[in-house]
């Protein structure tokens, strides 16, 4: 949590100074998502490996914006990483709240690490994190003890804790979808969102991060379900849905690919992608209720 948090601190820095130094703008290649890296993944990505490799905790890391699966050369380290290092690239232009995301799962391959060890359902992690860059930088963290939010201090360049028991309110208000894909939706999952915005504000920034944060502390809940141009789903399993699932459960929300629960789900590949659902329950129930029901229907 530690090298982390430390990393997230000199990206802090680096955000605070975009447009008047050199890490911002395109790198004019595209990465193994197909999607144009910024100069800011490349920068984020090697401060938080090197970080990561110094603190001598972690034996392999898989990344949004690698391939492969980075080996760091402590195979017996006791845990393995899972991470995308920006998330919400698209936005860094526009100043719009990016962050940073990590789920924590324990070494499962003892005396030698093999790629095979990132590749553990969500519910086998010991912990997850995101960093929200935006009006402040926070970090929020989730383990086996709750959720707990730390503020970025300048000053001493350290995250204090601010939130110590961070739990979904009990009223939900919100929701976030991407009506954009509207048309591609299933008959069954416009129904689920009819029933959303006769009694939920919609809330959507376009970032994956920004839009999670608000909804885990004021109260909603978070959709980028499967829609025809993207049957599989738009998000990646391992290092955006298991680690926002896993707070999402912890912080007494529920998840769910629109099929089983995001934490059950046995992955395949590193890079593998899902449908993503999740926020606060009783507006989640409401979503598989309706699904379940027009399914039985149909």
């Amino acid at each position: 949590m530690i090298d982390i948090a430390d990393a997230a601190g000199v990206i802090h820095g680096k955000i605070q100074r975009l447009g008047l130094g050199d890490d911002i703008g395109s790198l004019e290649k595209v990465n193994v998502q197909g999607e144009e890296v910024q100069k800011l993944d490349e920068v984020a990505t090697q401060v938080f490996l090197d970080a990561l490799m110094k603190g001598g905790k972690v034996a392999v890391v898989g990344c949004e914006e690698r391939d492969d699966p980075v080996f760091l050369g402590q195979d017996q380290a006791p845990y393995v990483v899972n991470m995308d290092p920006i998330d919400g690239s698209s936005n860094i232009a526009v100043a719009v709240g990016i962050g940073s995301i990590f789920g924590i799962w324990p070494n499962a391959g003892n005396l030698e690490t093999t790629a095979d060890v990132l590749l553990s359902p969500g519910k086998y992690q010991v912990a997850a994190l995101y960093i929200v860059y935006g009006s402040n930088t926070v970090l929020v963290l989730a383990s086996a003890s709750g959720v707990r939010e730390f503020s970025f201090d300048p000053d001493t360049d350290s995250f204090i804790l601010t939130k110590p028991d961070v739990q979904l309110p009990q009223k939900c208000q919100y929701y976030s979808i991407n009506y954009g894909n509207w048309e591609g939706f299933s008959t069954s999952l416009k129904d689920a969102v009819l029933d959303l915005q006769t009694t939920y504000s919609l809330r959507y920034v376009g970032s994956l991060v920004a839009d999670f944060h608000r909804n885990l502390l004021k109260g909603g809940v978070f959709l980028y379900p499967e829609d025809v141009n993207n049957p599989s789903g738009k998000l990646r399993l391992m290092y955006e849905a298991n680690p926002l699932a896993f707070i999402t459960e912890k912080a007494g929300g529920l998840s769910s690919s629109g099929n089983e629960p995001i934490l059950n789900i046995a992955p395949r590949t590193l890079h593998q992608r899902t449908p993503l659902m999740l926020g606060h329950a009783t507006a989640m129930t409401t979503i598989m209720s309706r699904l379940k029901n027009t399914e039985t229907n149909q």
